[in-house]
């Protein structure tokens, strides 16, 4: 079910909240796991057998852990076993289809072996999955375990993030998951929250997929064009994405969690190492803390062991997205410039020297915009097309009317989607309040009605019926 959706807006989210509210305090955790049961079956109810099975799985094994406190040997093995089946689990929903079509295509004779696999991939299974595996790993580390298996479900299920992320910590909502309250206050700014996020996705992200997707889909195009594509693509994956953050964190408000921001601003970052902490930081972070961190992480004696661990991160990042060697390479190009990064103390020269920070940010974004090339098309004989066309080595032409047309239709969008991918607009707001005399007020509630009024329109978009799914449904 997506939040962009007739159901959800006007029937699964109202009577969940109306009976959320109405119940007394201890049934609440009951009642939103159920509601999340079912908003996770709505599309394929097998899947949900997967996600149950994960469920029952990591609360015993988060048991076996607790229970052998004291016996070191003991908890390791429990702890291997946990890590070695979510991950086995994810690596047959969502790679073994990849390693048994490489190992057809790289080495025919195994395909007397074992037949290609067709797995079907289970929505949102990297981040439950994720989720899941992290508080088996902080119960090892001394959190306390959740003995009642419901509450454990609950969290690994809460439907606000359960989809998409953002991938939520069980140290971060244990105690909200014991005892909460909906107060009008949050949930007034959860509704705001819930609402801009809508916007984006369906204002901006969908809109911009339309250049997005006519680039991307065509063999022959202009320079222009291929620019202006993977520019509207960087855009729309940035809305697409930041946007159901912001409807999760909404949501979450209004039934009374509060999750950590998943994104800030990632396109004003100044390198590669500032962008990875302003996007999708619950991904990364949790690989900080989970591989980067225990493997030792910038603390070694060894440059060839930070470079180890830098790349072990960056190749699990790419993976992470997507069984494809696209997403490999992907990685691979994060990982080397951000180790490069590292080894240089470019991040320290860049806030030292003003020149090499506008040059250097440049190249950092020109860096990004061509990783997007390589997570949008079909495989990787397609990313290397398209970036020959970016250089002109298979353009038919510098530009051309569909480049023009395009960008004139879309124009407006597309500065708008720039403008908002900046902290300009909060900038402004804070300027206006500071300068007027009860400007804080009048400013934010005008934002609220315009706000308002683009949801309305947001909400005739979906019921033409012009909404695509969410990018990250795919991992």
């Amino acid at each position: 079910m997506l939040f962009t959706s007739l159901e959800f807006l006007f029937v699964f989210f109202p009577i969940t909240f109306l009976v959320n509210f109405l119940l007394p305090a201890k049934a609440r955790n009951y009642w939103l796991l159920l509601a999340s049961l079912f908003f996770y079956a709505w599309g394929e109810p097998t899947f949900l057998l997967v996600m149950l099975a994960s469920i029952l799985f990591n609360y015993l094994m988060a048991l076996l852990i607790a229970k052998n406190e004291g016996k070191a040997r003991a908890r390791k093995w429990w702890l291997s076993l946990t890590v070695v089946g979510n991950l086995g689990v994810l690596f047959v929903f969502k790679y073994l289809n990849f390693v048994t079509e490489t190992l057809h295509s790289a080495l025919p004779f195994t395909q007397a072996w074992f037949d290609r696999t067709e797995f079907v991939l289970p929505i949102g299974i990297s981040f439950f999955t994720f989720q899941a595996m992290s508080y088996v790993i902080d119960v090892y580390r001394g959190v306390p375990v959740q003995k009642n298996p419901a509450y454990l479900g609950l969290y690994i299920s809460l439907f606000p993030q359960l989809i998409a992320g953002p991938i939520v910590r069980y140290t971060t909502i244990a105690d909200q998951i014991q005892s909460r309250k909906i107060t009008s206050e949050l949930f007034c700014k959860g509704m705001l929250r819930f609402v801009k996020g809508f916007n984006k996705k369906v204002l901006l992200a969908n809109l911009l997929a339309v250049v997005a997707d006519a680039a991307f889909g065509t063999e022959q195009m202009s320079v222009a064009m291929a620019w202006l594509g993977a520019l509207c693509y960087a855009l729309q994956i940035f809305f697409d994405f930041s946007g159901y953050s912001e409807m999760a964190i909404g949501l979450g408000m209004m039934l009374g969690f509060t999750f950590l921001e998943n994104f800030d601003f990632p396109y004003i970052s100044k390198t590669i190492t500032e962008f990875w902490r302003r996007w999708h930081i619950s991904l990364g972070t949790w690989f900080r803390d989970y591989i980067y961190f225990p493997l030792g992480g910038s603390r070694v004696k060894s440059k060839w062991r930070l470079v180890f661990n830098l790349a072990v991160v960056w190749l699990a990042t790419g993976i992470w997205h997507g069984a494809s060697w696209n997403f490999v390479l992907w990685g691979a190009l994060y990982g080397c410039i951000i180790i490069a990064e590292k080894l240089l103390s470019v991040p320290r020269h860049v806030e030292e020297h003003r020149g090499l920070r506008v040059t250097y940010q440049l190249f950092s974004m020109l860096m990004v915009l061509f990783g997007w090339v390589l997570f949008r098309a079909a495989d990787l004989s397609a990313a290397l097309a398209y970036l020959q066309t970016m250089f002109g080595f298979s353009a038919t032409a510098l530009a051309d009317a569909t480049a023009w047309h395009y960008f004139t239709n879309f124009f407006v969008i597309l500065a708008a989607g720039l403008l908002c991918s900046t902290p300009v607009f909060g900038k402004l707001r804070q300027g206006i309040a500071n300068k007027f005399r009860c400007g804080e007020a009048v400013v934010n509630t005008v934002a609220c009605v315009v706000q308002l009024v683009l949801f309305v329109i947001s909400v005739s978009f979906i019921v033409m019926d012009a909404h695509n799914p969410f990018i990250y449904f795919n991992f």
